[in-house]
């Protein structure tokens, strides 16, 4: 019998705001344990939240960016639970009338379809503290930095059928809000993380089945392992004649497996009820007009500039547009070499093999994309080869300087002298006769042989297309 998965994500992203949602706090990462909870975070007596206009922004921003209707009402509200992380004892969200609504994103799948995945709201809310295990024998800690930070939870619809349609629907939203500029995204920091919805259903059945909740996965890879063990273990519990529990899980990486953590609550567990703190906020259209006009090119509309403008294949358009700041750099280098093909060629194998060899993000390579153009200009105008180019880039990238000088430096000039190259293809052919003979007998291949002895040769400096051109001539000659 055929099972089919059906997946919805809560994705929240903390918005890139300097200051936290209700109150003046920094939300700066990294700070001493409980340095950055002022008095309104921790919901001391007398205290009044005051919203964060940059994080209604940035919610906006999102919004249009996604397809989707911008409430110009909606309303915060006071949702209700006990966790030791969650000092007020409520936590302050969007419930009934969200900011955003009913927008979508395209992904793309492994067999080269696109498929549309609706988003049903992303609302605005505050973050919890953190509870720490690791530091303390027997017993928690709790650390109030990270309690009222903003948030933005981007629900979807159960659109996604698979865990790498998942996986690819968050790689399409963690690149979208870095391009937008109102989250970096980073996982292993909390700032981007993962709430998956997942059941089970027969194929060809419409009624969806009951779903479990794997909570705060933070990483593709994870939400990709946990989904694919969660949708087997309710197709194991199913068939053998059980029913599945609506519960919240968690995902033990460790083990690769996810366990029961407590019962799904209902909407009405929460009892949510509109803030009396909080006005409802509301919107003009011409707040929202300014934030369309500050949108950035998005990702998939830069995808097809790259395709139309540089004729790059859609592969490599995807790879360099995958983040905003690759697709800045891989255009610097291509307008100062001028060659598009050589310029996403480099960026997508040499310079991105180094900055994952280092660790580094592209704003912290060594080497500048003018540098980098100016290297590959030296391949087109034949001063060095390929080959010697990634020597050079090699010394640039270890803070040698500039490639020119490098090139002068370790005397790296390729040999393009038709008499010297000429001198060394006889050096060559007249110490390998009997290849000689065989290559004058039809054995062609070897023309791969000659121009490896005489590339050794010359220490990799002679023009290849030049060695090319004479060795054919050359080996033809009684």
């Amino acid at each position: 019998m055929e099972w089919e998965a059906v997946i919805g994500l809560e994705i929240h992203a903390q918005l890139a705001t300097k200051s936290k949602i209700f109150s003046g706090a920094s939300t700066a990462y990294g700070a001493p344990p409980n340095t950055q909870a002022c008095a309104v975070d921790l919901g001391l007596p007398g205290v009044l939240p005051v919203l964060n206009r940059e994080a209604v922004r940035m919610a906006v921003k999102f919004g249009l960016a996604t397809n989707a209707k911008i409430n110009l009402r909606s309303v915060f509200a006071r949702k209700n639970y006990f966790y030791p992380d969650l000092p007020k004892g409520y936590q302050i969200s969007q419930y009934e009338l969200p900011i955003v609504y009913d927008g979508w994103l395209d992904i793309d799948l492994e067999d080269g379809r696109t498929k549309r995945i609706g988003i049903t709201r992303a609302h605005l809310e505050e973050d919890a503290g953190k509870s720490l295990h690791e530091d303390f024998e027997d017993m928690t800690g709790i650390d109030l930095n990270r309690a009222g930070t903003p948030l933005l939870e981007i629900v979807s619809e159960p659109d996604l059928r698979s865990p790498q349609e998942a996986v690819a629907y968050m790689k399409k939203l963690h690149a979208l809000v870095r391009y937008l500029g109102i989250c970096d995204g980073n996982m292993q920091e909390g700032s981007f993380r993962c709430d998956a919805n997942v059941s089970v259903r027969r194929k060809g059945e419409h009624r969806f089945g009951t779903r479990t909740e794997i909570k705060n996965v933070n990483s593709f890879r994870f939400v990709e392992r946990a989904l694919r063990y969660e949708i087997e273990r309710q197709i194991e519990v199913l068939e053998s004649g059980g029913a599945v529990v609506q519960e919240t899980r968690l995902y033990d990486a460790a083990r690769d497996e996810t366990r029961s953590m407590r019962t799904k609550e209902e909407a009405n567990d929460y009892r949510y009820f509109p803030d009396p703190d909080l006005l409802p906020l509301v919107l003009d259209e011409a707040f929202v007009e300014e934030v369309r006009r500050s949108l950035p090119e998005l990702p998939d509309a830069k995808r097809r500039r790259f395709m139309d403008e540089y004729g790059l294949p859609a592969y490599d358009a995807g790879v360099l547009t995958a983040s905003r700041e690759l697709a800045d750099y891989y255009e610097a280098v291509a307008a100062a070499c001028g060659e598009p093909k050589l310029a996403a060629n480099w960026v997508m194998g040499e310079f991105s093999a180094y900055l994952n060899r280092d660790g580094l993000e592209v704003p912290g390579a060594p080497v500048p994309p003018e540098a980098l153009g100016r290297l590959l200009t030296r391949i087109q105008d034949g001063t060095i080869s390929g080959k010697i180019a990634k020597e050079v880039f090699e010394a640039m990238w270890d803070g040698e300087g500039d490639p020119d000088a490098i090139i002068e430096r370790r005397g790296l000039k390729q040999i393009t002298d038709t008499a010297a190259i000429e001198a060394m293809i006889r050096e060559v052919m007249a110490a390998n006769p009997k290849q000689v003979e065989q290559y004058r007998a039809g054995k062609e291949k070897l023309l791969g042989f000659f121009v490896g002895q005489v590339m050794k040769a010359s220490k990799g400096k002679a023009n290849p297309a030049e060695v090319n051109r004479l060795l054919k001539r050359l080996l033809q000659e009684d």
